[in-house]
Order: C-alpha cells, then sequence, then structure tokens
C-alpha cells in the first residue's frame, strides 16, 4: 500500500540494472510503497524471464533488457501486447544503463555489472550502487568517471550506506578509523577441521540477512567483508591504516566512524536491506520503509568480536589485496567468482574456495608486478585471464 505522496514533485526516473535480482526486488517493493516517488524507465536481469516481465507489467517500464541473448524471444512473447520495448544481449543492457534518469540502481552482481555501471555514470544523476565488485575490481577508473561526469554516487551496501551517513558532515582530516562490521556468517564458530564439512545448504543460510546465492557465499567465507573493505577504501578515499572490520552477530550496528577528538559514529538499523536502498532512492530526502525502528531494550545484548584470520583465509586475501587494489582487486574478484560458483554447482568444496583464489592470485602476482591496470579493457583482460586460470585449476581437482 502506498505510504506518502510525493507532495506536487516530479516523480523520478529510475533505471534497474538486475531488477529480478534480491536488491532490485527489494527496490521495487520501496517503489510500489511509494509509487508517487517513482517513474520506471528501464528494467535488465539475467534469466529469469517471468519475473522480469511481471516486473515489466506491473510498473510499466519503458524498455526491458535480459542480458542472455538467448532469451529474446521469450521476452519478446512475454510482452506481447505491451507498449514495452525489449531487447536482449550484452547491447541491449548497456542500452538500457544508458537511458537518461534521475537514479539508476546499479544492482547486476559480479564484474558483468562493470560495463553497465560504467554507462550508467554517464546517463543518470544519482547512480545508488549496490555492485561492490565494480570498485574492487575498477575502483580508480571508476571513482575518476563519477568524479569527472559529476555523478551522485550513493552506496547501497549496509554498511558503506552506514559509512556515508556517518560522515556527511565530517571533515576527512577528523577521520581516524572506519570500522565495518560483519555478522560472521552461519560458521563464524565452526573450527577449521569442521570448516571442511559444511554443505552447500548450510553455507546458504545466513542467520540475518536474505540475499542471493554468491553473496551469501561470500558472506559464510567472510570475503564479502574483504571485498567490502576494498570498495570502502575506494569510496570514501582511505588509507589502509584507516581501515577495519568486526564481528557483530547481530548486524544491527553496520558501521562505526572514529574521529579524531574520540568521538565514534555509529549507523544503526535491523537487518533489511530495504533501510539503505530506501535511503540512495530518496536522497537527500528520507523514505518511509515497513521496517521498525530498533528497539535497543528489546534486543537485550550488542557483541563484538575480532575476526579469525587464520580460520577465514579469504579475510586476509583481501587485507592483502588492500595494498595493491589496483592491480590485485581485479584477480581476486574473477577468481572469487569462479571458485564460488564451482561451490554452488557442487565441484568443490567449501574450504577449497579460498585455495583456487590463493593459487591464482599466487600465480597472477608475480606476472603484473609492473602493471597497473587503467583502461577497461586492461581490466577486463586481467579478469579473463584470472577466471581462465582459476578453471584450470578447478580441472585439476577433477
Amino acid at each position: 500500500m502506498p505510504q506518502e505522496q510525493n507532495k506536487g514533485l516530479q516523480p523520478k526516473k529510475i533505471t534497474i540494472l538486475g531488477a529480478t535480482g534480491t536488491i532490485g526486488q527489494n527496490t521495487l517493493d520501496l517503489i510500489e510503497r511509494n509509487p508517487s516517488h517513482f517513474q520506471v524507465v528501464a528494467l535488465t536481469g539475467n534469466q529469469n524471464i517471468p519475473q522480469l516481465v511481471y516486473q515489466a507489467k506491473k510498473f510499466k517500464a519503458q524498455f526491458v533488457a535480459t542480458a542472455d541473448a538467448d532469451k529474446y524471444q521469450d521476452l519478446k512473447e512475454g510482452l506481447a501486447g505491451c507498449d514495452i520495448q525489449c531487447g536482449a544481449g550484452k547491447e541491449a543492457v548497456l542500452e538500457a544503463a544508458s537511458m537518461q534518469t534521475d537514479i539508476c540502481m546499479a544492482a547486476i552482481v559480479g564484474v558483468a555489472g562493470l560495463e553497465p555501471t560504467l554507462h550508467a555514470i554517464k546517463a543518470c544523476k544519482t547512480l545508488a550502487l549496490a555492485n561492490k565488485e565494480c570498485l574492487v575490481s575498477a575502483g580508480k577508473l571508476f571513482m575518476q568517471s563519477v568524479k569527472e561526469l559529476n555523478t551522485v554516487l550513493i552506496p547501497v551496501d549496509s554498511e558503506h550506506c552506514g559509512a556515508y551517513q556517518c560522515l556527511a558532515a565530517e571533515q576527512p582530516e577528523n577521520i581516524q578509523k572506519l570500522t565495518l562490521t560483519a555478522s560472521g556468517g552461519p560458521f563464524r564458530n565452526l573450527s577449521e577441521q569442521e570448516l571442511q564439512y559444511v554443505t552447500k545448504a548450510q553455507a546458504l543460510k545466513h542467520p540475518n540477512w536474505e540475499m542471493g546465492a554468491k553473496i551469501t557465499i561470500d558472506s559464510a567465507t567472510l570475503m564479502n567483508k574483504g571485498l567490502e573493505l576494498i570498495e570502502a577504501k575506494y569510496l570514501f578515499a582511505l588509507e589502509v591504516d584507516q581501515l577495519d572490520m568486526v564481528i557483530h552477530p547481530q548486524s544491527i550496528i553496520h558501521c562505526l566512524v572514529s574521529l579524531k577528538d574520540g568521538s565514534v559514529l555509529a549507523q544503526m538499523s535491523e537487518p533489511d536491506m530495504r533501510v539503505p536502498i530506501s535511503y540512495s532512492l530518496g536522497w537527500p530526502q528520507r523514505l518511509q520503509t515497513p521496517v521498525a525502528p530498533v528497539d535497543l531494550a528489546d534486543m537485550g545484548q550488542l557483541t563484538f568480536e575480532k575476526p579469525d584470520m587464520e580460520r577465514f583465509s579469504c579475510l586476509a586475501l583481501a587485507n592483502h589485496t588492500l595494498y595493491n587494489t589496483q592491480r590485485l582487486g581485479p584477480i581476486l574478484n574473477a577468481a572469487n567468482e569462479i571458485a564460488v560458483e564451482a561451490f554452488l554447482t557442487d565441484k568443490i568444496s567449501f574450504t577449497a574456495i579460498v585455495e583456487i583464489i590463493e593459487q591464482v592470485m599466487e600465480k597472477m602476482e608475480s606476472h603484473l608486478a609492473n602493471f597497473n591496470p587503467m583502461e577497461l579493457n586492461d581490466i577486463l583482460q586481467i579478469d579473463e585471464r584470472a577466471r581462465y586460470l582459476a578453471l584450470e585449476m578447478l580441472k585439476l581437482r577433477v
């Protein structure tokens, strides 16, 4: 049900890249609750054509694209009789990303979202960034584009959105440390021995958040938090020694900002992605959401602990990458995507994920010692090479 009116203001035009994923669905849920605020211009998805068609019809999108070129006929037939244009394949997704809008929600999972999001920077006034791989793989290039085009960038990850709010009124010289929190995932209390036997079903059962499969596995390995540290380095132009993380199982505090006068700012909310999504959609105002404010008395206790880098080696690899993100970021991200997909398709064990990533990084790091990629093609070539090596490593395990 609609919760408020737009008080005579023109609705914001919005494109959603990755509309059928968790972020995309939550974005549309908020749009449905605030219908006078938004006009859906374009939607993109991948293989879930029925969901994409349903969304396009319900929200009266002007253009719809599937990244899967083989699904064009299915999409066209699903939209038959509607005044909605559609397309399929990479170029169609780039066309959607290039449509002039007030907001673009960039929520395509993985490095597949990099090129569309770079196009969106040129076309939208405000970019709501829910794709951390854009910054992990191409942070310097990405942030330069944002600056040159004067695009407003609002991070959608709960931790970075919280940091963005905490830092809104602070001068850079006041910031001593930014600490991201992590739930610790479903396995934070397991031993190294026990981690060898966890199943896919167990890894996909996050204790606090409802997310897509890839990010859920990243949360179980703690790679997600490592990627978020890299993301924070670029988003807030921080040095490595200004970045930290802490395990916070309740997922109520999303970030902590330590200032030079001894003050610590924190952003808190229930673990519901509609809170940070609503912030990015409503900025500089706020939207009403169905999420209740945190009741600390009812909650009773919030706890914190240091992460174990030995048990969760993905975090250690990401920490190593922090010192040379421009060169190592694309390698880490690509190898992780291949390894996680292999785990999700029952080809490797949970603990083999980090083994694959580490092997690829060791093999490529020395070869790229004097190479700092700045062009998109260079970054994509490193990504492609890392994926190839990761697949070769998988063959050796058969």
